[in-house]
């Protein structure tokens, strides 16, 4: 978290609609500015909103050159088993590819999280009073623009509070510089009980339908909400509550996944975006281009691990033209390794630099579908966990050596199968070290076995040891506070793990 707030925080407003339009908008966090002249009407609330997404795409200025989906991915992968190095790779990167994590690494820095946090903070705090200003400002408008603030909010705070563990918790905006910036860390506990709250909140007031494609997969709906809730939910061990949010998703009718088709299903999922299996994308354009052209093929930091493509998923040495969907010029290229998923335009070619402007997937069905197997395998109900697996390999071409037979009453080789079928369908979108951090730390790490095997997959062999001894203690699942945090903010206290 920042320290001072420049007297200017200037965010390019990416609206999120059919129409594309660009806008400007100016925060001004001095005293009386951002009151007496901005807040007056429901387009400079929708202004503002907008402009909590469109900090999400782009790097903070004069904070970071890394957009938040890189770190999204960074922080969902480098620590497991998927990633291997790439010529371009920095040392801080492969440091944290081989547990080998220090506090000055900047890869720690969560100021692009707790910049587009005051956002949202900001959004919450002064919208209300836009109603006495404005009289064409509905509540239900209103109402919806608070739920896309407390929902995005909710998810950063989860994101966090997956990665560092325990995080300072602020609920109200940065306005001036005179307030207090010493914080001390709430407990991960209480950041995931203010994320189920602000969820909850977010899903009452929610959106259903926007009115088009852009909008319903690019912004927040009560869809994306559900998604986020049953995933926090599978995190502190609410399976039923986890189950029910799934089901709003499933029962809405507004999903299905998509039959896999060569050169039509990637590219309807991955390079278009968008589609029925679609649920919150964050959505680059030409205009506003990803990240991920840069990484993963002009100058790749990152590939895939050398063994994944047919560790996770199959190769049929008898029938080449037998293969999971979303293996080959899907989620790699054979042979360099190389991350496809974000750089292709369909399964035999690349887009061009100009026109790399695939999403990143903040969730989509699949991944509803997936917990709801988790969440129905915790409730001893293994029976359907495995059909929910079996009809997504069915539509997914998964290929028979992938395949297992779980006991449906054996909640671990059923876990097991719903981990290696995540691996296979959210390969390089952020989520494999939270799936296996998820499962392992249950029942007081009682899989701890996860944790480890995924940490040495990739790692070199002189470090694989030092590595397991690392961690088997619990604190060195987290990253720590970065030095100028703690340097800055005097109320925080390192992970004893990193001191």
């Amino acid at each position: 978290m920042q320290t001072k707030i420049k007297t200017i925080l200037a965010i390019f407003i990416l609206f999120v609609s059919a129409s594309s339009c660009d806008n400007y908008l100016d925060l001004r966090p001095q005293d009386g500015i951002v009151r007496d002249e901005f807040w007056k009407t429901k387009e400079d609330i929708q202004g503002a909103v907008i402009g909590i997404y469109s900090s999400m795409l782009n790097s903070p200025p004069g904070v970071s050159d890394l957009t938040m989906s890189q770190y999204l991915f960074m922080y969902g992968e480098l620590r497991a088993d998927m990633i291997a190095a790439g010529a371009n790779v920095t040392e801080d990167e492969r440091d944290i590819m081989n547990s080998n994590i220090i506090a000055s690494n900047e890869l720690t820095s969560w100021a692009a999280f707790y910049r587009t946090i005051n956002y949202c903070n900001t959004v919450i705090d002064l919208a209300p009073a836009v109603k006495n200003e404005d009289p064409t400002l509905t509540q239900v408008q209103l109402n919806n623009f608070l739920s896309e603030a407390l929902a995005i909010r909710a998810y950063l705070y989860f994101t966090l509070a997956r990665t560092f563990k325990d995080v300072p918790l602020k609920l109200t905006p940065t306005l001036t510089d005179k307030e207090n910036f010493q914080i001390p860390v709430s407990p991960q506990s209480a950041i995931f009980d203010q994320v189920i709250k602000d969820l909850k909140l977010a899903d009452e007031y929610a959106v259903t339908d926007y009115g088009n494609d852009a909008s319903n997969k690019g912004r927040i709906t009560t869809y994306a909400i559900n998604a986020m809730l049953a995933d926090v939910y599978l995190w502190t061990g609410k399976y039923q509550e986890a189950l029910d949010a799934t089901t709003k998703v499933t029962g809405s009718g507004k999903f299905s996944l998509i039959p896999a088709s060569n050169n039509t299903w990637y590219n309807t999922v991955y390079a278009k975006g968008n589609s029925t299996e679609s649920i919150f994308e964050l959505q680059f354009t030409t205009s506003n281009l990803g990240p991920f052209y840069s990484i993963f093929y002009q100058r790749p930091q990152f590939l895939a691990s050398a063994n994944a493509l047919e560790d996770v998923f199959g190769i049929d040495f008898t029938n080449a033209l037998n293969k999971d969907i979303r293996g080959e010029n899907t989620s790699i290229t054979p042979g360099s390794n190389q991350i496809y998923k974000f750089i292709g335009l369909n399964n035999d070619e690349r887009k061009v630099l100009q026109d790399s402007d695939t999403h990143w997937f903040v969730y989509r069905y699949a991944d509803v579908l997936l917990m709801r197997a988790e969440a129905l395998n915790e409730l001893e109900q293994g029976d359907g966990a495995i059909a929910i697996i079996k009809d997504i390999r069915l539509k997914r071409r998964a290929i028979q050596s992938t395949s297992e037979d779980p006991s449906p009453s054996s909640k671990n080789d059923v876990i097991d199968y719903i981990l290696a079928e995540r691996a296979r369908e959210f390969a390089f979108e952020g989520k494999r070290w939270f799936d296996i951090l998820r499962v392992a730390r249950r029942n007081n790490y009682e899989r701890l076995d996860i944790l480890t095997t995924a940490a040495i997959a990739s790692a070199p062999a002189d470090k694989q040891q030092s590595i397991i001894a690392k961690l088997k203690d619990p604190n060195s699942h987290y990253l720590p506070i970065n030095t100028y945090e703690l340097y800055t903010n005097k109320a925080l206290v390192q992970n004893p793990f990193y001191k």
